[in-house]
């Protein structure tokens, strides 16, 4: 297997990213041998933590799995380390794709250029986009994107030393706003802001005084006043929601290479390791078989619209930027209040189960029973 990677720096990582891998990953990392080098790296083991103007802090249960919280400069250049380690890996980097190689229109390989514009082919049965939100192998595929409009933007830093110390990766529905404070390694904590578009011009007056006023009002807010900044202000104005199809015959995609979705939901480096799992796992015995692979690709997308297809409408639907619905919000109050609401609320959260759990006659029921106690802010 050739692995190209257009970074020739081993150290490289991406920038812009909420750094929070949910539970429902966990098992991948830990199959896969990362979860003992991030350990020792010094990852936080996280738990979720949700604030609505609809109660407050829902009850989320202590004793479930855990996520990690660890900044992309610490985990991408281990992912590197373990993939080029991997026997069978022949790691190529600071190489670029520039074309496919095709046969009778079907990928069957790349075409890729050296930093000094040297050219050469490399052929493969199966060609796979790992390359982002914007993946350059999908557009040489010609296999575009469904966009859904993300109505917010995002401005975040890296501070040092907030207190109280927390393992909890906390999210703030500030309806329809957010906010988010995750924990990393090194005491480290990414704090985002995400204003609403209508404020977009307010942020690019004056990004610091508008990130730091609207982090100051969170309730319980991290106390970044008396914390130490490690890092510039990032703004990041356009992160539309982008879902395209998984596969085509002779070429797949993993990661925000098929599904691009709201970064404050935390989802995006667990969903990676999943659905790089899932490709696996469907092609393997195709792949070293000789079988056939366009029906084993067949298989992996319709896994990745089943498991993932959902999740990901619903996101998007939140990030629209409107309000939260009446069973929404009646859903965050009764996670202030019944346990049981509050496990399944947590699990959905952590996409440890689909959404759908939510539609369970149990959970509606103690829903509508704490909806109908509530005050009129319903």
């Amino acid at each position: 297997m050739a692995l190209v990677e257009r970074r020739p720096d081993p150290g490289a990582y991406k920038v812009v990213c909420t750094h929070q891998i949910l539970s429902s990953a966990v098992p991948t990392i830990e199959r896969l041998g990362l979860a003992e080098r991030l350990d020792a790296r010094g990852a936080v083991r996280t738990h979720i933590e949700v604030w609505s103007p609809y109660g407050g802090w829902m009850r989320f249960p202590t004793d479930v799995p855990y996520g990690y919280g660890v900044t992309r400069w610490t985990l991408d250049p281990i992912l590197r380390e373990l993939a080029a380690e991997t026997p069978g890996v022949e790691f190529f980097p600071g190489m670029t794709v520039v074309g496919l190689v095709r046969d009778d229109g079907r990928p069957a390989g790349v075409r890729v250029e050296t930093p000094r514009r040297k050219a050469h082919s490399m052929r493969a049965r199966l060609v796979v986009g790992a390359d982002g939100r914007g993946s350059t192998v999908a557009r040489l595929a010609r296999v575009p994107g469904r966009v859904r409009p993300h109505n917010g933007f995002y401005y975040f830093a890296y501070w040092r030393g907030i207190e109280p110390r927390t393992t909890g990766a906390r999210l703030w529905l500030l309806d329809p706003e957010g906010a988010a404070a995750f924990p990393n390694e090194d005491d480290l904590t990414v704090v985002v802001a995400v204003p609403h578009r209508s404020r977009l011009r307010e942020f690019r007056a004056d990004p610091e005084d508008a990130y730091h006023r609207m982090v100051a009002g969170l309730p319980d807010r991290p106390d970044i006043a008396h914390a130490e900044r490690a890092s510039k202000l990032i703004g990041k104005l356009e992160v539309p929601n982008v879902m395209r199809p998984a596969a085509r015959p002779g070429v797949a995609f993993v990661g925000d290479a098929a599904l691009a979705t709201d970064p404050s939901f935390g989802v995006g480096c667990g969903w990676a390791f999943q659905s790089a799992e899932w490709l696996v796992d469907r092609t393997q015995s195709a792949l070293l078989d000789r079988g056939d692979l366009d029906r084993a690709l067949d298989r992996y997308r319709r896994t990745f619209r089943r498991r993932l297809g959902p999740e990901h409408w619903l996101i998007a639907d939140m990030s629209s930027g409107r309000m939260l619905r009446w069973n929404e919000r009646s859903a965050f109050y009764a996670a202030t209040r019944d346990p049981f609401v509050a496990r399944a609320v947590e699990e959905v959260g952590t996409r440890r189960r689909s959404s759908l759990r939510m539609l369970d006659p149990r959970v509606t029921l103690r829903v509508l029973r704490e909806a109908g106690r509530s005050s009129p802010a319903l």
